[in-house]
Formats: C-alpha cells, structure tokens, sequence
C-alpha cells in the first residue's frame, strides 16, 4: 500500500520525506520491522517505543510515525545534504495509540465496515454474552466470529486469546480473516485497557452491549471514575444507525448511554425495561425463566446469568432475529467454560469452578449457591487475588467469600512478580482476628483445591473462584500448566 493513501485516515501535524512510497508492512513492534515496513512508535507502560526509532531507521524502515516531538528530525532546506535525501520517512501525530489503530484498519481494509460489529464491555459478563451470542448467531445458520477472554473464533477455527482485545493489528487482521471466511458477525469483548490504548479506533460498531461495573483495574485507571468514563467512550464512538443495550439494574447503565447518538434499549431483572425477566425455578443444572412474558428454560445458573441472558435477548432482537427462535436457541446454549461450570462428585458434593475475581463477581456466585444449595449444606470457598494489580480489592474479596461461605479456604491465583504471601498477607487484613481463627490459608492452590474436596460432604458446594478458563499459573514471570477443572477431576 502506498505511504499517502495509508496516512489518508490520520491527520498528521507534520510530516518529513516523501509519502509516495510502498509499504511492506506495518509494526508497532521494532523487532519485527524489516526493510520498507512503517513503524508506529507506541509510549507505553513499561517501554517507550520512540527508543527504537533509531533501530528500525537502520533496519530500513520506510516511514515512522510518532508523537514525540523530540525523536522528530530538524527540517532541512539544503538539498544537497545527506540528510535531505532520508530514507525513512518522519510523520508527527497527536496520538500514536489512535495512529495505529486508524492505520491498522486502513491497513487490512476496514473489515469492520463490512461486519455486523457488536461490542460488550462492563466488569463482568462480557465473555458470556460475547461467546452465547457468537453461538446464537451461528446455531442460527449465520457465519460469524469471537473475540473473547477464552478463544477467539473464526467460525469454526479456534484462534488462542491472549488478551481480553486484541492490539489493534491482530484485531484488525483477525476481522479481515472473518470477513474473508464469509462471517457476517463479529462479537468482542471491549476492555477497558483496548478503551483507553485505543486498540478499538476506528472501528464501526453496529452495536455496543453494557453488563455492569463494579471496582476492578484501579491499578491501571486509578479511580473508579476513570474506569467508568474509560467505558463509556465505547457508547460515545456509536453512529446513529446502530443500537445500545444497557443494564438498568446498575447504577452507571443509563450513564454509559448518556449523549449516546444510537437507539437506546435497556434490560432489568428489577424495574421497568425494554427487556425483563424474573426466575420461575432454579437448581444447578438450569433455570425456568420468564423473559418478557414467554417462559423458557435455560442451561444457566445465577441471577447474574439472567442479566446475561437479557443482554442477548436484546441484542439478538436487534439484530433483527426472531424472537421465538432466539428464545428456542437460548434454552439450548451451555456455560461457558469456566463460568460457574459445575461437577458432580460420586459423593454427592458439587463443586463450581468460576472466573469471578472481583468482590462483586464473588459476591454475585456466593449468593447464587446460596439460593440454590440445600437447607444445612456448607458453602466451602478457595479464592485468591492475582499478583501485580489491584491490591485494594484484596481484603474486599477475603470478607466477602468469607461472610458467604461456612468454610473459607484462602490460596494463590496467579501471583504473578509478587510473592504469594504478602497477596495473601492482603487479603487476611480484611478479616477479623475470629474470622482468621476459623479460616485456612493455604498457598499452593493444589493443596487447597483438594483440602476442599476433602472436606466436603454430600450436598456440600465448593466454590473454586479466580481462574475459571485458565489453564496455567504465572509465578515469577514463568507461565505453570495448572487447571482447577483437572484437580476436581483427579481427586474425584
């Protein structure tokens, strides 16, 4: 692609050297620039890119665009210098996060503009609604494609996750692949970092789903209400054609679609709502629901899960499906994988395996079991925090698992660069000195998960919350195969 039809969707503040030349590729990473390649200088939490310029200018890099001032050369009016004649061209922008995802779509053709787009953000419920909806969709005899926590799908072909949204070349390239494999949706999870990072500029959402928000990335956002404004961005970017569908039962819902320019639709398991639903009967294995009137029984567990389940409601009614055969598909769907996925023991004991790693994601499982277990039962509970982010929210997790269950079992999540007993140091501080006498703190996670199963009896319920999908560790930097779903199994 030539460098000036390239540039044609930013708008640089100034540019040295010459713009009509190809471009081979397109990085934001300086160990994968090659010769001709444009290298877009990213200043991010630990590495500033601009560092590398001079790096990727000898690699052969044919331009670079970046926002420092500083790394931007002195003009030269003397043409018969050496340095009039650079290879490599220069490109001043404001924001070289934006650049890069306005060039990455440029770059891959703007796959986005020829999918039906649809993004979820919010603390807790985007992979459920993202990966229930993809499956809708599909069971529908619809092509269409994932971004998610767990997997991305192209169809049928898995794609590994590494994080919850891509960097804004994967993301881009991933929907050019979808788009060549004939999908007509895409369904992403939108985080608050691809918010803030800009992974998702220039992408042209159809729709833009909100589940909740309760604290959690305060490490990154600093405050709660940067967290929240950060979310909302994705609401604020909305064209006029598209529509949003937002969680009446929380209190930030109605303010993430404030100045919204797309049709408004809200759901509510509480209050009046474009979409509501009450639970009729429930037990480990499913729900009977009420969902605007018309019942149907559905695979999921928690009212949580109802909330989930209206948000795809609404969003498949305005994707302009049938609603009797969304509501006969959605009485089909199974958990996702890790999301309160159950397993029986022989013994008669149920243990759940959970992402919820907030204090509110945590609570919302709590209370669920508990509404469902029977009368005398004991709630055993293992939970952990993850190293090197949010040490606020330790104590918090502690005492609630702690308040909700009969047996706590304190252990390791992911402790990341941090040592596991200073995070379990944190989270012992939210509990009082009786509440510490009765409870164990156990750091290798194994040992734990099996403590519990030992101490269950039939009817019991552990609760194994922090990691759900994740199959490894991280500890010191060095990523550990380790599956809560395999130590069940195996003491089982």
């Amino acid at each position: 692609m030539i460098l000036s039809e390239l540039l044609s969707v930013i708008q640089p503040i100034e540019i040295i050297g010459s713009t009509d030349k190809e471009i081979k590729g397109l990085h934001f990473d300086s160990r994968k620039i090659g010769e001709g390649d444009l290298f877009v200088a990213q200043v991010g939490t630990a590495v500033d890119g601009h560092t590398f310029i001079d790096g990727c200018v000898a690699k052969g890099a044919a331009a670079v665009v970046l926002s420092d001032r500083a790394y931007f050369p002195e003009p030269c009016s003397d043409l018969s210098r050496p340095e009039a004649k650079r290879p490599t061209t220069f490109i001043l922008v404001e924001n070289t996060d934006k650049a890069l995802g306005l060039l990455a779509g440029k770059w891959f053709g703007e796959p986005s503009k020829e999918l039906t787009l649809v993004g979820v953000t919010g603390t807790n419920g985007k992979t459920t609604i993202a990966t229930l909806l993809y499956k809708l969709v599909r069971a529908m005899g619809h092509k269409a494609g994932l971004l998610s926590t767990v997997v991305n799908y192209i169809e049928d072909e898995a794609v590994p996750a590494t994080h919850t949204t891509p960097d804004a070349i994967e993301l881009n390239g991933l929907l050019r692949r979808m788009v060549d494999a004939g999908c007509t949706y895409a369904f992403m999870e939108v985080s608050s970092h691809a918010i803030a990072q800009e992974r998702i500029a220039g992408l042209d959402f159809d729709g833009a789903l909100f589940t909740n928000l309760t604290r959690d990335h305060i490490d990154y956002h600093k405050t709660f209400d940067n967290y929240r404004d950060t979310k909302k961005r994705l609401f604020d970017g909305l064209k006029k054609t598209a529509f949003a569908v937002t969680n009446k039962d929380d209190k930030n819902g109605l303010v993430m679609t404030q100045n919204c320019k797309a049709a408004v639709h809200t759901y509510s398991t509480r209050s009046l709502a474009d979409y509501k639903a009450q639970i009729l009967e429930e037990g480990f294995d499913g729900m009977m629901l009420s969902i605007n009137g018309k019942e149907v029984f559905v695979p999921l567990v928690g009212r949580f899960n109802v909330s989930n389940l209206l948000c795809i409601y609404g969003a498949a009614l305005n994707l302009g499906f049938d609603e009797l055969e969304v509501l006969r598909v959605l009485s089909t769907l199974k958990p996702v994988n890790g999301r309160f996925e159950t397993i029986h023991s022989p013994k008669g004991w149920t243990a759940i395996v959970d992402y919820a790693h907030t204090p509110d994601a945590v609570d919302n499982v709590i209370q669920t079991i508990r509404e469902i277990k029977k009368e005398g039962a004991k709630l055993i509970t293992v939970v952990g925090c993850g190293g090197n982010r949010d040490k606020g929210k330790r104590p918090m997790m502690a005492k609630i698992a702690k308040q909700g269950s009969e047996q706590l079992i304190l252990t390791s999540d992911n402790p990341r660069d941090e040592e596991p007993k200073d995070i379990l140091r944190d989270m012992t501080d939210g509990l009082t000195a009786d509440e510490l006498r009765s409870t164990l703190v156990i750091e290798d996670r194994a040992a734990a998960i099996q403590t519990a199963c030992t101490l269950a009896q039939a009817n019991d319920v552990i609760l194994i919350a922090g990691k759900g999908h994740e199959d490894y560790q991280i500890i010191k930097g060095v990523k550990h195969h380790f599956d809560d779903h395999e130590i069940v199994r195996k003491f089982i």
